[in-house]
């Protein structure tokens, strides 16, 4: 599963890896003294690894998610063209297990037009702003689904269905994956709305 098992670099790995990504950052850049880098690898891009760069003692805290391998450096902002753009080159391997993991990396690190929509596969992944009884919570906790490959086309398209909270609302929702690793969403059926849950942004 695309979330599971990062490893922290040691000093002298973080050392060699920020002399790459440095160069790259724009306006700032990372001190390897202080930084703290976890790494994590892709099974949709098996040449690279995700890392996740945080400094916590400059202010305010530094934070960036880079993919990476020596020599590479794709700086991750938010937007569907770094991910794409990668996909160009990397290349992007697909099968039924790498493409329910590179859809939860997409939604993870892609926020859209309007909001962000969160992969959400247990009552858990919600974040609730206050706790719903335990009746709702046991019926919205049947109506989440896993990432699933439900279909796959012949020219490699694979079609997915997916649980995913946007705002204040939780849907179900087809994802369709082209064999180049566009991402396009359909079929969105509303679940629950108006919950009690954090905004995503602010976290209030």
């Amino acid at each position: 599963m695309f979330q599971d098992a990062f490893i922290k670099l040691d000093a002298l790995e973080s050392e060699t890896v920020l002399e790459d990504i440095n160069p790259v950052l724009e306006g700032s850049s990372f001190d390897s003294e202080t930084v703290t880098i976890l790494g994590q690898k892709l099974s949709f891009y098996p040449d690279y690894r995700f890392l996740d760069i945080a400094d916590y003692e400059v202010v305010p805290h530094a934070r960036r998610f880079i993919i990476y391998k020596p020599g590479d450096v794709v700086v991750l902002n938010g937007t569907n063209e770094p991910v794409y753009a990668l996909n160009e080159k990397a290349p992007l391997l697909l099968d039924e297990n790498t493409a329910v993991d590179y859809v939860q990396f997409f939604f993870s690190y892609v926020k859209g037009k309007h909001g962000r929509f969160i992969i959400t596969e247990t009552v858990d992944d919600i974040q609730w702003k206050e706790e719903p009884p335990p009746a709702a919570r046991k019926a919205i906790g049947k109506m989440i689904e896993s990432v699933l490959v439900t279909k796959i086309d012949d020219d490699g398209s694979y079609h997915l269905v997916a649980s995913m909270m946007f705002k204040d609302s939780l849907f179900k929702t087809s994802v369709i994956v082209s064999p180049s690793g566009l991402v396009n969403l359909s079929d969105e059926e509303l679940l629950v709305e108006d919950m009690p849950v954090l905004d995503d942004i602010f976290g209030q």
